[in-house]
């Protein structure tokens, strides 16, 4: 039985060991190779629209140092603008959205320090009118409304979108057993309808999401999505699926422990979806209320040399983001197991081959 993914899926929240605040060092990485690109487009905004009161949104949040660095650099951008062309800097009001389990306490335990650093930098800056900072937290799925109508200016998605809404239909058959047999996610072993009903799920979920988008965001605003994607139509693509395929062979050696069983691994899949470029427009161009301005792939070297932590890394990203969900499906007891035999085994394919992932980065423009 597949699970509620708005109830059961969240980072792992804290500041432990295992926690998505020690484990997201391979997000940050993705984030900074485009970093540029997004506050780009932030001031853009900015300087096209001048509102006095700037509403920008950070949909799928989560919790860490990496939720509030990138809205910070944005703030510091604008402010330049306004200090370089002597315009009075505008009041933001920064919404950060998350599934309601997301740990907001943590990300608002270290929002006096961000909004202190963010005024202190503001005070130091010679022509800068006094900067105000409104945060809000935001619990909730972005597959539906969230904020007011045209209330927003500017949206960013960071790692996030690649996370559906649901497990797909369509992976059962009718006697209620799975078609995608030892496997997670659609693999080179998955029956072609496996994909497809993937891609159903995503079409549906991103399409309700840009309808969601185009009702809050005002005319002339603009939207930064980052998240897993492909670069060709091939759901095949290794930089895609290596991740999913290592872990589906670690809960294989699992089962051969007899510490879980095989009915239980192929009731769990994976409620993700890597979409490329051409699967991202059309459905832009379907929905109709944005363009796409830009839109490309770009692959993270996810490997340093060092095979053995290089695994580790990788595996504690991965248990971070699932633990949530595994723990809900076969029980906490085997987590830690699990992701012990994960590591080695990143490690050694790493040792083999040296491993790179896919992103997407994109950028819309309301239009309507």
């Amino acid at each position: 039985m597949d699970v509620d993914v708005e109830t059961t899926l969240h980072m792992k929240e804290g500041l432990g060991d295992t926690s998505y605040a020690r484990n997201s060092s391979l997000q940050k990485k993705s984030v900074d190779l485009v970093k540029r690109m997004i506050i780009n487009s932030a001031t853009d905004v900015y300087v096209s629209e001048a509102p006095q009161s700037f509403a920008i949104a950070d949909l799928g949040c989560s919790s860490g140092p990496n939720a509030l660095h990138l809205v910070g650099d944005i703030i510091k951008s604008v402010q330049d603008i306004c200090r370089n062309s002597s315009r009075p800097t505008p009041e933001f009001l920064i919404f950060l959205n998350d599934l309601p389990k997301n740990d907001f306490n943590a990300l608002f335990r270290s929002s006096p320090e961000f909004i202190n650093m963010v005024k202190s930098s503001s005070i130091k800056a010679e022509g800068c009118s006094p900067l105000s900072v409104c945060l809000n937290g935001v619990p909730g799925s972005f597959y539906g409304r969230l904020f007011p109508k045209n209330s927003l200016h500017f949206i960013y998605s960071c790692n996030a979108l690649h996370w559906l809404s649901q497990v797909p239909l369509g992976l059962y058959n009718n006697e209620g057993k799975s078609i995608n047999k030892e496997k997670l996610y659609i693999s080179y072993t998955s029956p072609a309808e496996v994909a497809k009903a993937y891609f159903k799920q995503y079409q549906k979920d991103f399409n309700q999401f840009l309808k969601s988008r185009s009702a809050e965001m005002a005319h002339g605003g603009q939207m930064v999505l980052v998240m897993s994607g492909r670069e060709t139509l091939d759901h095949n693509d290794k930089r895609t699926t290596f991740l999913w395929e290592a872990l589906a062979q670690s809960f294989a050696t699992m089962v051969s422990q007899g510490r879980i069983t095989q009915e239980e691994v192929d009731s769990y899949n994976a409620p993700f979806y890597a979409p490329c470029a051409a699967e991202i427009e059309e459905e832009v161009e379907k929905e109709g209320s944005f363009i796409v301005d830009t839109i490309q792939a770009y692959e993270i070297d996810i490997c340093t040399g060092d095979a053995k932590k290089d695994g580790r890394t990788a595996s504690m990203a991965i248990r971070a983001v699932q633990e949530s969900m595994i723990s809900h499906h076969f029980g906490e007891e085997v987590v830690d197991h699990l992701f012990e035999n994960y590591s080695k085994l990143l490690g050694q394919l790493m040792e083999k081959e040296r491993t790179k992932a896919v992103n997407i980065i994109a950028i819309l423009r309301k239009t309507n």
